[in-house]
């Protein structure tokens, strides 16, 4: 992140704004050529043996993210939580849940990270904390707690809910307190409540949190549904929805009236005049295009890039998530495109396919049946990795783990599937129905255990884990891919080290071959720094395709494919694909 301090929260350009953008030009941020690797602790590798992950679990595995090349960890929360959400709910911040082991744990891994060269990113949770941390216990105290304002408190109203809005995790975004009297609100679980950052007090003690873990050496922050924080004034209803109680009032919460401010006075009070390189990332659920451009245009010192989450909720219907909807053919491709040309010459794109919150890559947005695996989760790769942003790697997506084959809804343990399968239950909907969505959205695909080798529990543990091993664990591990030529663990690694040695994959400007849209499969698109040239050509289906690149990409070198016996220079004519392959070319 760019240490330029800046007091503008508006679009216009200040002296200040136009130095740190033309500094930012002469020397790209060292993140824009890095790939981030996402830990989800719980699931990453267990060493004490109590069947859930731990910091010790990710000692234990940093070799290998050393031989995959990362530059970056993301790691999801380790806080202290009563785990109502998995870690994110946060009873305290400044303390390291036992579940996961101790601060002195988590001082050794950020040791053993940076001695590798790895830099470290916390996952920052400000939009709510648990209903267990101090604040929020001082805060439901009494209506005259000096707290109290710490939070959203409302009245009732007609002695019910104060306002209409619908939760993330079903039902009501209201929880009655019982002793006071008054409603707290929370967008999430109801031991999730919202934080109220209209208080300046709120935002300072956030702040002093921030700066005590870039203290301990941490190298920045993932910002949890960080457009939230900026509710409008309020909190009026949303428009009703027939049939429903509670509905869906995003756009009173998401990207609200104080939102740049917040994330500007943030930049000021943290990172501004620190000495270090940073990097921050915000989870902006929602967030469009021109929104994007202006939270992370460096000339307005906000955030350094956002997850946008357009194309992994093409599968889903507005009004229910998991009413699966398979998207138009070529949706998901239009829609990554039009983020690259968006954004491609202000702000900065994080490109992912998958995480903690999102089913397996493969099984998504690939071809999971055994004869085509291998090869799509290559080219899914090669499909993102190609394009401008920050590429992430989510834990597994190296190996190109799979969805697990839940069978029953007793099987998952997702809060969200939870309510949602409880709620569904309640109104005489039909489970079988939705459990066909279920199956392919929830996010406890991502949460499976790490596959490591074929041994019992998959390396994971020594005892039986908190989610089932995947089966497919008998053959899909890493401990049969690593060093293995034409693996999709090889295939990453390459991915990764093109990145670094080629500057055109970090800064190259974007463009779409014309003949792209031809077929909704094929993804062709080039990218241009200088006399550099990359073309990358992807088949994102099972039947053969022939791609016509035009004649200046003649003679270009193949610097990765994921097929075999392909010749090393591109001859003239269409490019000739097979099922799910895909290629990079390369003229400098």
């Amino acid at each position: 992140m760019t240490t330029e301090t800046s007091t503008t929260t508006s679009t216009t350009t200040t002296t200040e704004q136009t130095a740190a953008s033309t500094a930012y030009q002469m020397e790209p941020a060292w993140w824009t050529n890095s790939v981030v690797y996402q830990i989800y602790p719980r699931s990453f590798a267990d060493a004490n043996g109590d069947g859930m992950g731990d910091l010790r679990g990710i000692i234990n595995h940093l070799d290998h993210l050393a031989e995959l090349g990362v530059d970056v960890v993301w790691l999801s929360p380790i806080y202290r939580s009563p785990q109502a959400d998995n870690g994110y709910d946060i009873s305290d911040y400044q303390d390291i849940d036992p579940l996961f082991g101790t601060m002195a744990d988590f001082e050794e891994l950020l040791t053993g990270l940076h001695d590798r060269g790895i830099k470290l990113m916390m996952d920052l949770v400000v939009n709510h904390t648990s209903d267990e941390h101090p604040w929020f216990v001082e805060s439901r105290s009494s209506t005259t707690s000096p707290k109290r304002d710490w939070y959203y408190w409302r009245d009732p109203r007609d002695g019910r809910e104060p306002n209409n809005w619908g939760s993330f995790f079903s039902g009501s975004t209201w929880q009655l307190d019982e002793a006071t009297g008054q409603y707290y609100l929370h967008l999430f679980d109801v031991k999730q409540p919202d934080l109220n950052w209209e208080n300046p007090e709120v935002r300072e003690a956030v702040y002093a949190m921030m700066r005590w873990w870039l203290d301990k050496g941490v190298d920045g922050f993932r910002m949890d549904v960080i457009n939230f924080l900026s509710k409008v004034d309020g909190l009026p209803d949303a428009p009703p929805v027939e049939g429903r109680e509670f509905v869906n009032a995003f756009a009173l919460y998401a990207d609200g009236p104080r939102m740049h401010e917040f994330l500007a006075e943030m930049h000021r009070e943290v990172f501004a005049g620190r000495p270090g390189q940073f990097i921050t990332v915000g989870e902006t659920p929602g967030v469009t295009t021109q929104e994007a451009v202006l939270y992370t245009d460096p000339r307005r010192a906000e955030l350094d890039m956002v997850f946008q989450f357009e194309h992994v909720g093409l599968d889903q219907l507005p009004t229910d998530k998991f009413a699966y909807a398979a998207p138009a053919p070529g949706a998901v491709k239009a829609s990554l495109y039009r983020w690259q040309t968006a954004l491609g010459q202000a702000g900065w794109n994080s490109l992912y396919w998958d995480n903690h919150d999102q089913p397996r890559a493969v099984s998504r947005f690939g071809d999971d049946d055994p004869q085509w695996w291998e090869t799509s989760a290559k080219t899914v790769a090669t499909i993102l990795h190609g394009m401008r942003g920050t590429p992430y790697v989510y834990q597994g997506e190296e190996i190109g783990m799979t969805n697990y084959p839940f069978a029953t809804g007793a099987d998952f343990q997702d809060v969200e599937v939870v309510n949602y399968l409880a709620s569904l239950r309640a109104r005489g909907g039909d489970e079988e129905t939705a459990l066909t969505g279920i199956r392919k959205i929830s996010r406890d695909n991502a949460r499976t255990p790490v596959q490591w080798d074929s041994g019992p529990y998959a390396g994971f543990s020594s005892v039986s884990p908190w989610l089932p091993v995947n089966p497919n664990a008998s053959w899909l591990n890493a401990a049969a891919q690593v060093g293995e030529s034409g693996s999709v663990f090889e295939h990453y690694k390459s991915l990764i080290a093109l990145r670094k040695s080629l500057p055109v994959l970090a800064l190259g400007s974007f463009e779409a071959i014309e003949s792209d849209a031809a077929n909704p499969a094929v993804w062709a698109y080039t990218r241009t720094l200088g006399e550099s040239r990359v073309l990358v050509v992807a088949n994102a289906g099972r039947e053969p395709v022939a791609v016509d690149v035009g004649e200046d990409w003649v003679g270009a070198r193949l610097v990765l494919g994921s097929g075999l016996d392909v010749e090393p220079v591109l001859g003239a004519g269409p490019v000739p694909l097979a099922g799910w392959e895909s290629r990079m070319y390369l003229i400098k």
